[in-house]
């Protein structure tokens, strides 16, 4: 998800607690106090050629977020690791690119939630600077004038109240809602119920479409039956203004001293063999044909890869894994970054903008841009505003984020040209020309109106990033009577569970804890939970890793219930490396 952290306190009972509060409870008590748990790896421990208290040689397909933290967990054990990643770098879809002298994250930009949260621990540990956004915005309707202030605040918190009752709907009747009611059409029937005029209805079901931009595809193929799954950790969003790059390399440092690691090695095969006498092993095949036998194989790739490679499993996966990585839905979000020489947005061109004169909003909408030509569906646009970033991580750069069909229209506009191709900046330019040129002290005839650089991302055209983003839970259709219906929860916990019988485990932010699934904190939990469960099968521990200055557990950092960490609060008013949350 991007961009704001719905809290389940402002629907929680007292004494109750929602699902994913439940799971995660659940989630972190199995970590400590049996890691092994599962059938499938206690007949593994019975069966001959088990062989507890040995070390095994593990494989780790993959070197993003999940792959590394697995890695680290199972060295600190005594493992022997093997890491394979397809690409010539470390890190997946968490990435960064230069445009113009800055430092860009084409992948993740945020940190949600601040409640138990260990990459909380870790933008301290790194010195890397993140920080609470405003809740001031700047919304432009759909002829491209900018709403009245006070209107769209109004509108907004209506809307995020009906947010916030679609989350306890779906958490207490997820069971009887069709699976193919959305997020949209619940919107609409609670707005119909608001004593507003038609215009403001439009307006408000206008708004609703932002939503697309947090799942990465339009709300009205956003599950409402399965919303409850898209809750986040509880506190606020933190946007990463340093981006990740110190928390990557902060994370990867055992991996790559420790681990043997082969970049540029695409995996085309896993296969399981069955071994009498020494339990599962499990050979891997890469592209340049080179094999890799290992007693376990923990994979990481993301589930778009996962949907396109199912018949590279010998023997075929489960019933049960292969409907899971099926049922699930891969999102598509996309982020256009776009540099000038200065913002011109927060201030006269000619600079002579106050000191003590507010910035630009951190966030701009654009509703059903009727006026954008190059926009053929109307398509919502959001904007963030990067000099709005805290100093010294400012600077002149507006980023789009833009999802779905629209991402896939301005991905396609692209495809195959070079970012340095100057018909790359010109299709670019023109598409978002429209929205830029709205803001504050825009004249076509000043170069510092004028883009210095554009970059896009492209994961819907990126093999190893499974050609899209990331995990969201879309409706479905109905089933009948006596077909086996579609169940998201179940086939997540599916995933977490993996094929221990086999020596094959999955990984990453579509098997995390349901209230991080999407998330870098979730890739993060996930391997570290499949590395403990791994070690506690060859009986090397299950016990809690080493808090502070070392590894932190899947229940987070060090933070009480108040919100302590480490004899500090962090709440609204409170800091994180200087900078105000």
């Amino acid at each position: 998800m991007e961009g704001k952290t719905y809290s389940r306190r402002d629907n929680s009972r007292l004494g109750q607690m929602s699902r994913t509060e439940r799971d995660l409870s659940n989630y972190s008590q199995d970590l400590e106090s049996n890691p092994a748990k599962g059938l499938s790896v206690m007949i593994r421990k019975i069966l001959p050629g088990c062989r507890v208290g040995s070390m095994p040689h593990v494989g780790v397909v993959g070197a993003g977020m999940a792959g590394l933290r697995c890695a680290e967990v199972l060295i600190k054990k005594g493992v022997k690791v093997t890491i394979l990643e397809g690409r010539d770098r470390i890190g997946g879809r968490v990435h960064q690119n230069s445009q113009q002298g800055h430092i860009l994250d084409m992948g993740p930009n945020w940190i949600h939630g601040t409640e138990k949260n260990p990459f909380i621990d870790l933008a301290k540990e790194t010195g890397t600077v993140a920080f609470s956004i405003e809740e001031r915005s700047s919304v432009f309707d759909e002829l491209g004038h900018p709403m009245n202030e006070e209107n769209s605040k109004a509108y907004s918190e209506l809307l995020w109240g009906i947010i916030s009752s679609a989350f306890k709907y779906s958490n207490d009747h997820s069971a009887s809602i069709s699976p193919e009611k959305s997020l949209k059409d619940f919107v609409t029937e609670q707005v119909k119920e608001e004593d507003l005029t038609e215009e403001e209805r439009r307006l408000i079901l206008q708004m609703a479409d932002m939503w697309g931009a947090f799942v990465g595809d339009p709300i009205e193929r956003q599950s409402l039956k399965y919303f409850w799954l898209e809750e986040c950790i509880d506190g606020e969003n933190l946007f990463v203004a340093s981006t990740y790059k110190a928390i990557l390399e902060r994370v990867a440092k055992i991996p790559l001293a420790k681990a043997d690691v082969h970049l540029s090695t695409k995996v085309t095969s896993i296969e399981s063999i069955s071994d009498p006498g020494r339990g599962p092993r499990v050979v891997v095949r890469t592209a340049n044909d080179s094999l890799h036998e290992f007693d376990e194989v923990v994979l990481t790739p993301p589930l778009g890869w996962l949907k396109r490679n199912r018949s590279a499993f010998s023997p075929p996966l489960p019933h049960r894994i292969s409907t899971a990585i099926s049922n699930i839905s891969y999102g598509r979000l996309e982020k256009v970054f776009i540099t000038f020489r200065s913002a011109f947005w927060d201030g006269s061109v000619d600079s002579s903008r106050q000191a003590n004169t507010p910035k630009y909003p951190f966030f701009t909408h654009f509703l059903h841009p009727t006026y954008a030509s190059q926009n053929p569906h109307s398509w919502n646009i959001e904007l963030v505003s990067l000099s709005a970033m805290p100093a010294p991580t400012a600077h002149p750069t507006l980023l789009f984020y833009i999802h779905g069909p629209c991402a896939t229209h301005v991905t396609s506009m692209i495809s195959g040209i070079p970012s340095h191709d100057p018909t790359y900046f010109s299709l670019l330019d023109g598409f978002f020309k429209p929205y830029y040129s709205r803001l504050p002290h825009f004249s076509p005839s000043e170069p510092a109106c004028v883009p210095s650089g554009i970059l896009a991302t492209d994961w819907q055209n990126d093999e190893l990033a499974g050609y899209g983003s990331y995990t969201n839970f879309q409706t479905s259709e109905r089933v009948d009577v006596g077909d086996e219906e579609v169940q998201l929860d179940k086939d997540i916990e599916a995933l977490r569970d993996g094929v221990p019988e086999r020596g094959v485990w999955f990984a990453g932010e579509h098997t995390a804890p349901f209230v991080a699934l999407g998330t870098v904190t979730g890739a993060w939990w996930s391997g570290e939970a499949v590395g403990r469960r791994v070690a506690a099968m060859y009986g090397l521990g299950g016990e809690s890793l080493e808090s502070r200055n070392g590894e932190r557990g899947a229940a987070g950092v060090d933070m009480n219930a108040s919100g302590t960490l480490d004899g500090e609060k962090v709440r609204d008013g409170g800091s994180l490396n200087g900078v105000a949350l």
